[in-house]
């Protein structure tokens, strides 16, 4: 029998797609990474997903597992060889239960981000992983890639937020550890080895989450600043007023908003430009009165500092959507745009004002014209530090040509400043020989052997992060 007719036995023969047009499964978001499936397969239950990788172990055929594609390192598309089994998890996508006592919800891999927080919602609790892409990415990439977003300030990464997992091993059995359990001190760590190894040691299809109840008010902001060593500052003074009632803290450089402006001109943009503008948000679970003043008494204090312009504050919930959305927009409109060198880096906040000024004269020097795109999450150091083309060159000519040298620049700077190449991304393919320069030989040697004793074969995911 062939693994082509095993495979349909297991899932069902339209679950299981071979020729044609498979480039929703072959091509990532960004449309950088173009690879060739051997076949997609998309299993339907956690035992169909063990029956299929227990298939692919005995044909020894390697595994590409992929949620909602969003990926921007290349991890979840398969290479060109034509050899690769690519296993679509969008089909698990129950919601098996909901625990409000405990504060807990489990849910499976393949669930919509924007689907686990409206579950949440309805039973009247926060699930607060919040990304732009929540409409289409799941939550199994989302753990595989231990994903960020605009809440990690408060809230935490993806991992901060996962109290269990099940998985399916390399050799296809299933290990459950679906914990709703905040103290569990009996050995290693499973989860947290799967929780962003991207694939590459297992296959997550369900996870218990952690939820929070959901807070009594919010308050949004935009406010404008000349320099980040402003921004800082007004982040500190934040934590100092508002204390965990601060939940977003995020910065935008005037041509990252100009670029909204280009491509989304029905976007309104309730302040003039300036070199820089954060957007901040305060949850609460005081009354509505109270949490405005507060917030109102944050910006005028931080106005009397000098360390802030102009200021616009929501006076809706569809106004704070709003001024979420121009943030939320940015990646949206670089793409638009044109071809850029994405950077996804971390540096202690402390050092951002300096790394950033340090990178972008760096930049200038050795790119005459070069477009910086710079925002990102300041409240917990990861910047989106993207390089666009000079106006009058072309993308495609700027990416294949100037890739190495502009990474080479902010890599360098990043790791003189004690930062990370990969905040929320991941590694995928993308940065796997940049990690292999940067990362300690002790760290490296540590991965590999966890690597060779979950997936000896190295058939799952094979050619990412290791």
């Amino acid at each position: 029998m062939t693994l082509e007719a095993r495979l349909r036995g297991i899932v069902g023969s339209a679950q299981v797609l071979q020729g044609g047009d498979l480039s929703a499964y072959e091509i990532d978001w960004r449309k950088r990474w173009r690879g060739r499936a051997r076949l997609v397969v998309r299993p339907g239950s956690t035992e169909e997903t063990a029956a299929v990788v227990r298939a692919c172990a005995e044909f020894g055929v390697a595994i590409v597992p992929q949620g909602g594609n969003t990926g921007l390192v290349g991890a979840s598309v398969p290479d060109d060889s034509g050899t690769q089994v690519l296993l679509h998890l969008g089909r698990l996508n129950r919601v098996r239960e909901i625990d409000a006592a405990n504060l807990a919800m489990t849910v499976e891999a393949g669930c919509l981000l924007q689907s686990v927080q409206e579950a949440a919602a309805a039973q009247g609790l926060l699930f607060p992983l919040s990304l732009a892409a929540e409409g289409s990415c799941t939550i199994g990439g989302n753990l595989a890639t231990n994903a960020g977003g605009t809440q990690v300030l408060r809230y935490g990464n993806a991992r901060e937020l996962c109290l269990g997992l099940e998985v399916v091993t390399a050799d296809g059995e299933l290990w459950n550890g679906l914990s709703g359990l905040r103290k569990d001190n009996t050995g290693y760590d499973l989860r947290d080895l799967f929780i962003g190894s991207e694939g590459t040691l297992g296959v997550i299809t369900a996870a218990t989450l952690k939820l929070h109840p959901q807070p009594a008010t919010r308050g949004t902001a935009l406010a404008t600043l000349n320099w980040l060593d402003e921004a800082v500052a007004f982040l500190s003074l934040a934590r100092e007023r508002l204390g965990a009632a601060l939940t977003g803290f995020e910065v935008m450089n005037r041509f990252s908003l100009e670029l909204v402006g280009r491509h989304f001109p029905q976007l309104a943009q309730p302040l003039p430009g300036a070199a820089w503008t954060v957007l901040l948000e305060q949850s609460s679970s005081e009354g509505a009165a109270e949490a405005a003043q507060r917030f109102e008494d944050l910006l005028a204090l931080a106005f009397e500092k000098g360390l802030i312009g102009d200021a616009a504050v929501a006076a809706s919930l569809e106004q704070s959507r709003a001024m979420w959305h121009l943030r939320e927009s940015i990646p949206l409109a670089q793409s638009l745009e044109g071809l850029n060198i994405k950077h996804d880096i971390s540096v202690p906040i402390s050092r951002i004002p300096d790394f950033v000024r340090a990178t972008d004269e760096a930049l200038a020097r050795a790119v005459p014209g070069v477009r910086l795109v710079d925002f990102g999450h300041l409240g917990d150091g990861n910047l989106h530090y993207n390089v666009q083309a000079p106006e009058d060159e072309p993308a495609e000519r700027f990416l294949a040509e100037r890739e190495h040298e502009v990474n080479r620049i902010v890599y360098d700077a990043v790791t003189a400043h004690g930062g990370s190449i990969s905040a929320e991304h991941g590694i995928g393919a993308l940065k796997r020989d940049e990690l292999a320069q940067r990362k300690s030989p002790v760290a490296l040697k540590l991965m590999r052997a966890v690597k060779g004793a979950l997936d000896p074969q190295g058939r799952m995911n094979p050619g990412r992060v290791v």
